[in-house]
């Protein structure tokens, strides 16, 4: 893969970052991405207003966020394909058109339908964001310098969406949940116009041909899981259009075609993604570990506004500003962790980082009706900090450890799973949650109590998969020999 001569020194793998079109160029990128990762739970604070609004229930409220990531989650797939064939470019610009169509779309937007259509079109220009900016970074910064930039990619995935519940709760203070997307609107045209203007290809076009049998299996296969899991939920409350069992056959089913179909391909090269990367040992435990990090992250983005609102009885400003110290910490952690990583790779970071998580999940477990807003604030903020120093290592050191021929397919491969991962850990807790409600009030509890203890028995289950992540992040490998040297 060659660079943009203007980016890369002669016989170098990688471009300084210190340099001026490349500081440019990923600064656009980066407010891009933003931008439109912020989208992810933006709604997840309004889900009660648009249940009232839209006349709809929790399980089919929660599709608003699962749709969403569901979907970057079937068209994330096809970008280790789109960034061999097309310009960087011409990528970007039609990530942000897509973006901001769909921008328009669900601010006009009458009913859920409509709404939902939206958001599908939103996500997919979103899906396209995120595997084009760690491409980039891969290309124009060198590998010494990569925790540092990786801690900015940090703030776009992670601290995004946990700042839209406060976004989202200082707009539907005042005004309705369509002002959300009108707002969004503007910005996201300022970043299309400044990326058709500052935006330049450091990538080679390369001749690639789209495998069409993949695309349906990884649709089949990703959608199957998370509808399955979501009709769980709607089953609980009986709104649940087919049984759960059968989405789920299908999506394992289409699943396992899917990745026999691409280890098929990917020695003629024609994989829509090649899963080459999983040979890879330190980037496999590090895909596990992060899909645990995103489930964990979404299920509280998911769960922490309705338990505020339904249980502590909190409006949405508070709910928005109780939850603004967690994407905060994780913003100012990021870099500094980044900046640890390049000096001391990632083992001395993701384990604190894990057992930290943990701490965060099982204090959340305690909450009441009669819980202080401090108590909330805290056990996010200790889950946000532990999140914070596992990203950021885990997602360097898997794409580090590629070659370069598969950089747009590890990157497309994280993106995946992260997506996956948050809309499982939407379903899953919202499931968990339905399921503990009902049966608490199908033992006369009352509706308060109720939810608490569906919200309860949520939690309870991210507790336990926490402590399967700290056993995980004992198995990550410390810093060679070799990165040690580079960095100093």
């Amino acid at each position: 893969m060659t660079q943009n001569p203007t980016l890369a020194d002669t016989g170098t793998a990688q471009a300084p970052v210190r340099d001026r079109s490349a500081v440019l160029l990923i600064g656009v990128l980066l407010v891009a991405a933003f931008v439109v990762i912020l989208n992810e739970t933006i709604l997840s604070v309004a889900l009660p207003t648009l249940m009232t609004d839209l006349a709809i229930s929790a399980a089919t409220a929660q599709w608003l966020t699962s749709g969403f990531l569901l979907t970057m989650a079937i068209v994330i797939p096809i970008t280790g394909f789109l960034m061999q064939r097309f310009t960087l470019r011409a990528i970007f610009i039609a990530a942000m058109t897509l973006f901001t169509v769909g921008t328009l779309v669900a601010a006009l937007a009458p009913g859920f339908e409509l709404l939902i259509v939206a958001r599908v079109v939103q996500a997919s220009g979103t899906a396209l964001m995120v595997p084009l900016l760690m491409t980039t970074i891969l290309n124009v910064v060198p590998e010494q310098n990569r925790g540092r930039t990786m801690g900015l990619v940090s703030i776009v995935i992670a601290v995004a969406p946990a700042i839209g519940p406060t976004v989202s709760g200082l707009i539907l203070q005042s005004l309705s949940w369509r002002a959300m997307f009108w707002i969004v609107l503007p910005i996201a045209i300022g970043a299309l116009i400044l990326g058709g203007i500052f935006v330049r290809n450091v990538t080679e076009r390369r001749p690639a041909r789209l495998d069409v049998l993949s695309v349906p299996l990884s649709a089949l296969g990703f959608g199957g899981l998370v509808y399955g899991l979501s009709s769980i939920g709607e089953s609980a409350s009986g709104h649940a259009p087919v049984p759960p069992w059968i989405p789920l056959v299908v999506g394992v089913i289409a699943l396992g075609l899917f990745v026999l179909r691409q280890l098929a391909l990917a020695d003629s090269g024609t994989a829509l993604l090649d899963l080459r990367t999983f040979a890879v040992g330190p980037f496999r435990l590090a895909i596990i570990l992060m899909a645990g990090f995103m489930l964990t992250l979404f299920g509280a983005l998911i769960l922490l506004p309705m338990y505020l609102q339904n249980v502590m009885g909190e409006d949405v400003l508070t709910t928005g500003l109780v939850l603004l110290p967690g994407g905060l910490t994780m913003g100012l952690l990021a870099p500094f962790v980044g900046a640890l990583f390049d000096k001391f790779g990632a083992r001395p970071l993701v384990l604190p980082g894990t057992v930290a998580v943990s701490a965060g999940t099982w204090l959340l477990t305690t909450l009441d009706a009669a819980s202080s807003i401090g108590m909330v604030i805290a056990a996010h903020v200790i889950l946000s900090a532990g999140i914070a120093f596992g990203l950021t290592p885990l997602m360097t050191s898997a794409l580090g450890s590629l070659r370069p021929e598969l950089y747009s397919h590890g990157s497309a491969t994280v993106s995946t799973i992260q997506q996956v991962a948050g809309a499982a850990g939407t379903a899953l807790f919202i499931t968990l949650m339905t399921r503990g409600t009902q049966s608490a009030v199908d033992d006369g509890a009352d509706p308060l109590s109720a939810a608490g203890d569906g919200i309860h028995l949520a939690f309870v289950v991210a507790g336990c998969l926490s402590v399967a992540l700290i056993v995980a992040a004992a198995l990550v490998r410390g810093r060679s020999t070799s990165e040690a040297s580079a960095s100093r």
